[in-house]
């Protein structure tokens, strides 16, 4: 339960938990972590990744001189030059003419560059839901597959996050929300926006799992 008065990274924890727990339970991170479906899924689910990443590194751009948003505006955490070294080693040269959206990528990527432009809010709201799950669940995910696979650097640097201490960036990241001060409506825009990220990350990994099991 959030309670009014505590701090906005306190309320987001909270609020966006059972949001959080479902992506958890979507089942098709697990199975490729435990390599249980072929290595085409693990390379369409790079795919996906760049075409989500575009997006918001654009909006990251676009954002670069708001008074608010150029904070949260990180290239240490840019994942692009990763998932294109990534692309190259999975698909081979070329892989930009053989990867394609799925249809719950190309809704969220419409969704996070129309929330993400619009303001600080959503794009603080996209930026925090994801590069901060990926700069966590990366820890875990990037080795378990590294090691389900057989790679060796290439094919997963997406989860690599040179010169970046997860504790030290996530903490900062907190001290950064919670200096806002943000109206109360600003706030619930914020929230709601992480909220609708989640889902539509969701969704990405349902298609996928709907699509390779």
């Amino acid at each position: 339960m959030s309670y009014r008065g505590d701090p906005l990274s306190v309320r987001l924890r909270a609020e966006t938990r059972a949001a959080h727990d479902a992506a958890q339970r979507s089942g098709f991170l697990d199975s490729l972590a435990a390599g249980r479906l072929p290595f085409a899924a693990y390379a369409d689910l790079a795919a996906q990744y760049w075409f989500v990443y575009e997006a918001l590194e654009l909006a990251a751009a676009v954002m670069a001189d708001d008074p608010v948003a150029a904070a949260f505006v990180t290239p240490e955490l840019h994942r692009l030059p990763a998932i294109e070294s990534d692309l190259t080693f999975l698909y081979g040269r070329g892989w930009e003419y053989r990867i394609e959206a799925l249809p719950a990528t190309t809704t969220y990527c419409t969704r996070l560059r129309e929330a993400a432009v619009a303001g600080a809010a959503g794009f603080i709201a996209h930026h925090y839901t994801r590069y901060l799950g990926d700069l966590s669940g990366g820890q875990y995910l990037g080795p378990a597959i590294a090691r389900a696979y057989g790679l060796a650097g290439d094919g997963h640097r997406f989860f690599v996050f040179p010169g970046v201490d997860p504790f030290v960036f996530k903490a900062r990241y907190r001290e950064m929300l919670d200096t806002l001060n943000w109206p109360r409506s600003q706030e619930r825009v914020f929230l709601s926006e992480v909220g609708e990220a989640y889902r539509l990350n969701i969704g990405l990994l349902t298609e996928l799992k709907e699509r390779w099991t």
